[in-house]
């Protein structure tokens, strides 16, 4: 693609003029320099950004990539590699915008192979959309791609990850006044301390005084077993000794009533199982005789 008001050029010609101008640069007597250059082809990395333009993408960013692109084309082109510049310059502008795209565009990262694909799909999605009169199904899109259904469902999940929306935006129609962030469920740890405390609590009551003392000592006060033998009178190997057999009280005491916990019906089964009994002692005459099958439970 040559620049503009080269219609018409001959390859060889446009090559004859691309070397003598960079000649001309790399020669220090020559008052050519690079900014003329650059500014000679700024149609061609204006049109190419045109090209690759998105419409959720301002072209102002996207023409300053191809602009920065054409500068390096120009540090990095060779005129006695025999070819002329905008078939080096053309592909050099392009690749720095697609890696634009895939490296700057996406508010999460994404890998690179799953990056391509997503754009693929949407590509293809509205390919498909067009032919068929209706939104494709993920069966169609992976027919066209030759890849899995898993592979599309992946890449249309990716393209969640390519923008985001700020927490202070405003929430519905905004009238209200909330914002996004007002929606999002909030992380409470407040019932599980107090669950935890009304275990613990249980738990201790198989623990004599001093030993409740001592195991509040040394996991709520954190102190050392040597500091609590010397506030409660008793030496380090003593402390040591308590606090061993109070754990591991509290922890048979702890299976146990996990234990007893799972193999305790629920209330409302319980319930049902004396409906049901009740049921069968109606009916049947010598209901007198069944055995009660459900304990009674109080409360």
């Amino acid at each position: 693609m040559p620049p503009a008001g080269t219609a018409g050029v001959t390859d060889n010609q446009r090559m004859d003029a691309d070397r003598e101008l960079f000649e001309r640069l790399a020669d220090d007597r020559d008052p050519v320099d690079r900014d003329l250059v650059v500014e000679r082809f700024l149609p061609l990395a204006r049109s190419i950004a045109a090209r690759y333009q998105r419409a959720n993408e301002p072209f102002d960013d996207v023409f300053q990539v191809a602009c920065l692109a054409l500068v390096k084309a120009v540090d990095r082109y060779d005129v006695a590699r025999g070819r002329a510049f905008s078939s080096f310059a053309i592909p050099t502008i392009a690749g720095e915008i697609k890696r634009y795209y895939r490296d700057r565009t996406w508010s999460v990262h994404v890998p690179r192979d799953l990056q391509e694909r997503a754009l693929a799909v949407d590509r293809v999605r509205g390919e498909l959309e067009a032919q068929l009169g209706r939104s494709p199904t993920a069966t169609d899109i992976a027919e066209r791609l030759e890849i899995t259904e898993e592979d599309v469902v992946e890449a249309l999940q990716a393209r969640h990850a390519h923008g985001a929306t700020s927490l202070d935006a405003p929430a519905g129609d905004g009238e209200s006044g909330a914002v996004i962030a007002d929606l999002l469920p909030s992380h409470e740890d407040g019932f599980a301390r107090v669950e935890t405390a009304a275990d613990l609590e249980a738990l201790g009551r198989v623990l004599q005084p001093r030993e409740r003392l001592i195991v509040r000592l040394r996991f709520e006060r954190d102190m050392t077993q040597r500091e609590i033998g010397e506030l409660v009178g008793l030496s380090q190997m003593q402390v040591s000794r308590i606090l061993r057999d109070a754990l591991a009280r509290l922890r048979e005491r702890d299976r146990t009533a996990a234990s007893q916990q799972h193999s305790m019906p629920t209330y409302a089964a319980a319930r049902s199982a004396r409906r049901a009994e009740r049921r069968v002692r109606k009916r049947s005459p010598r209901a007198s005789t069944i055995p009660r099958l459900v304990p009674t439970y109080a409360g």
